[in-house]
């Protein structure tokens, strides 16, 4: 299912019970981050302010705090069924009946027949604010924690252009406020905006950026994620929402932007032209320390007539954002498995903070099979960041942390077992003695084989009967349970 809008999201959240109206006037200067605090944690709806502080917009936020919520938002009842969707495209095999070739093309046009769509006008230009009147004063922007350095844009889809290929890329990148007309851009060495202005920056030109914000909550996902590199994230989310994602002229910029968006702030990044950015309080629990990055220079602020702001606030887990990261491991697990068979199941669970920690179950065909898993992730995309895996035999359930933790201290010895490699790390791990670059843990909590030098013999795993476990199930109410 597509929504035309973000408005139209709303009101579907409306009717499931998932949204909460507030219609108390609010400052976005820590009061709305605090009381989204204390609602996400709980578990509860998401939000929508009728009454900021100085804007005439209303905010949502906590929007994506839910599983169920998260899948409202990609239009399905279970992210399972986006996973399943990409399963079947990687196991399409040579037809062998005319049935077969039907449901070849039927995968097939899911994917190919939704590109982005040229047209001449959309919703998100009905209002064009040029020169002064484009002004960061128009938007409830927040400042989320006490030491923040500003308030900030914290859930944007940017849109960059590789100057050499052309190449488009949407990324989600924090955004400083530095004054009503300009914007500081935290986009981290790894990401593809980072790259894309290394290209300008040696070509010596002004590089052309667009921000848009709200729109189908299909738009607010892509920019988070990891498609591999030269997958247009428009086309993905054509894929996701069924629907051509459709795309127009901007006003002052050479660029595509979002005709459905609900706000749209167009600009450039000068070469050389850099500020300093942070504090900010991450996802990490802490805060990102202040550093160098880029200017944005805003030339125009287009929105909706009647808007939506949509934003996030990041901290300890859980919280909205952890939701939206468990989204892409469900979705991405087929893409992994196909590169690496012989993985059951993974887990990044929400207090790793996407990187700290990665639980990985495995069908275990060889020694030292669990050391080459290991290796393959550090070596495979965003996972690269993972600083320390833990992997396990595929009868454990990495979904249950207990489970996992069980049997490392049951199947570990540190010495044999423990892998200590170096590389790069997630730019926001502060524990590293380098920014960006430290070290990464791989423990084998599998069952050791002679051949991986384990002598002794292996003792049975407690475990009772299928048998009387079947017999105690039938029996269990006259039991008086």
């Amino acid at each position: 299912m597509a929504y035309a809008s973000l408005r139209e999201f709303v009101k579907a959240l409306d009717r499931a019970g998932e949204l909460k109206r507030i219609k108390t006037n609010v400052s976005p200067d820590l009061e709305i981050a605090e009381i989204t605090d204390r609602v996400s944690k709980a578990g509860g709806p998401a939000l929508l302010f009728e009454n900021v502080e100085g804007s005439q917009m209303p905010l949502l936020i906590n929007t994506y705090g839910s599983a169920q919520r998260m899948a409202m938002a990609l239009g399905v009842d279970d992210l399972g069924q986006i996973a399943a969707e990409i399963e079947a495209l990687i196991k399409l095999g040579p037809p062998e009946s005319l049935l077969d070739k039907v449901k070849i093309l039927r995968l097939l046009s899911q994917l190919t027949n939704f590109p982005p769509k040229t047209v001449k006008r959309g919703a998100s230009q009905e209002v064009v604010l040029t020169g002064e009147q484009a002004s960061l004063e128009t938007l409830p922007l927040i400042k989320c924690w006490p030491l923040d350095a500003d308030r900030y844009i914290t859930l944007p889809q940017v849109y960059t252009h590789s100057l050499r290929t052309g190449q488009r890329n949407v990324g989600t990148y924090r955004l400083q406020q530095l004054n009503p007309y300009a914007l500081a851009m935290h986009w981290q060495i790894h990401h593809d905006g980072a790259s894309h202005h290394r290209e300008y920056r040696q070509a010596g030109q002004q590089m052309p950026v667009a921000i848009a914000i709200g729109g189908d909550p299909v738009m607010s996902y892509i920019g988070t994620a990891p498609l591999p590199s030269g997958i247009d994230e428009l086309l993905f989310a054509g894929f996701l929402r069924k629907s051509n994602v459709e795309m127009m002229p901007a006003k002052t910029i050479d660029m595509l932007v979002p005709a459905n968006a609900d706000i749209v702030i167009e600009g450039y990044i000068e070469p050389d032209e850099t500020c300093i950015e942070g504090p900010f309080g991450d996802h990490t629990g802490f805060y990102s320390l202040a550093d160098e990055y880029p200017v944005f220079r805003i030339t125009a602020i287009t929105h909706r007539k009647n808007p939506i702001y949509q934003t996030i606030i990041v901290g300890k887990p859980p919280m909205e954002d952890c939701y939206m990261g468990k989204a892409t491991e469900r979705i991405f697990l087929p893409l992994i498995k196909m590169q690496l068979p012989e993985l059951v199941d993974m887990n990044l669970p929400l207090f790793g903070v996407f990187h700290n920690f990665a639980l990985i179950a495995i069908d275990k065909r060889y020694p030292f099979h669990a050391k080459k898993i290991m290796h393959s992730l550090w070596g495979l995309g965003q996972l690269m960041f993972s600083k320390i895996i833990i992997v396990v035999d595929k009868a454990v359930n990495v979904q249950n942390v207990e489970e996992v933790l069980f049997y490392v201290g049951s199947n570990v010895d540190p010495q044999r077992d423990v892998t200590i490699v170096e590389g790069p790390v997630d730019v926001l791990d502060h524990a590293a003695p380098l920014m960006g670059a430290g070290s990464k843990m791989g423990i084998d909590a599998t069952t050791k084989w002679p051949e991986e030098g384990y002598r002794r013999e292996w003792p049975q795993e407690i475990r009772m009967s299928d048998e009387i476990i079947e017999l105690v199930n039938q029996r269990w109410k006259k039991y008086g349970f």
